[in-house]
């Protein structure tokens, strides 16, 4: 192979890739036998199998079992729109998830105390072992599952106040702005990261999915006065949402 040739795997999966793109091979439609696949590109079937696997991973076909594999439907990508607006009258953590007003959505969440471990204690400015309250959010629109969130907040700063646990007290429910604002800690910047990965498993069973499939994650840290309050991972599967960012001119 010469350098810059692409190996004969990748070459049948690029063509029947682009038969599923284009719609030649339209969702629901089975995919070529790997006998099919052989017989029509000259390959062996050590070369069909691979194709095959390549287009599994990418998430264009599945298998059912007993029937064979069949070319997947393709949603089109919703949007979730991040932005560090927040409304005069406070966000609720759906909201402050996902800032597009025109949509609507509800969350369920559970709270415990637990110790940071090394990556969440860096990203706090704390040490690791401390305490912190995790809370664990799974937000639907229209009733499916859209997007995870996991916020971790050190209970040095929240501990022992009315605002220890996020969805409970006078401000359960409300953002982290607002609830830091009522013990006088003023958030006054929020940073996010964004990358991908593939999906853990437990992650694809809640949000939907097959082994394989990417989600973004997002790592968001508020901070006050150059202190992390907060940080949360938030986890929203790739084939299904684009994140849209609204950025403030300054």
């Amino acid at each position: 192979m010469t350098f810059g040739e692409q190996p004969a795997y990748l070459r049948v999966a690029g063509d029947l890739r682009k038969k599923i793109v284009d719609g030649s091979l339209p969702p629901h439609t089975r995919l070529p036998s790997q006998a099919r696949i052989r017989e029509e590109y000259g390959v062996s079937d050590t070369v069909a199998l691979e194709a095959r696997k390549v287009l599994m991973a990418e998430g264009l076909v599945e298998g059912r079992s007993g029937s064979g594999t069949y070319v997947r439907e393709r949603p089109v990508p919703r949007r979730v729109a991040r932005s560090g607006y927040r409304p005069a009258t406070g966000a609720t953590p759906f909201r402050q998830e996902q800032a597009d007003a025109s949509v609507r959505g509800t969350w369920e969440s559970s709270s415990e105390q637990t110790e940071a471990g090394a990556a969440i204690a860096e990203r706090l400015g704390i040490q690791a072992g401390d305490r912190v309250m995790r809370t664990k959010y799974l937000f639907r629109e229209a009733g499916e599952a859209m997007m995870l969130s996991t916020s971790w907040e050190p209970l040095a700063l929240t501990g022992r106040t009315p605002v220890m646990l996020p969805e409970e007290g006078p401000l359960g429910g409300m953002g982290v702005v607002e609830r830091m604002r009522a013990i006088d800690v003023i958030v006054d910047n929020v940073t996010e990261e964004v990358g991908a990965r593939p999906g853990l498993a437990e992650e694809l069973h809640v949000l939907g999915g097959v082994p394989g499939h990417v989600v973004l994650v997002v790592h968001r840290t508020y901070y006050a006065s150059g202190r992390p309050v907060e940080t949360a991972d938030v986890v929203i599967p790739a084939d299904r949402y684009q994140v849209a960012y609204h950025l403030p001119v300054r």
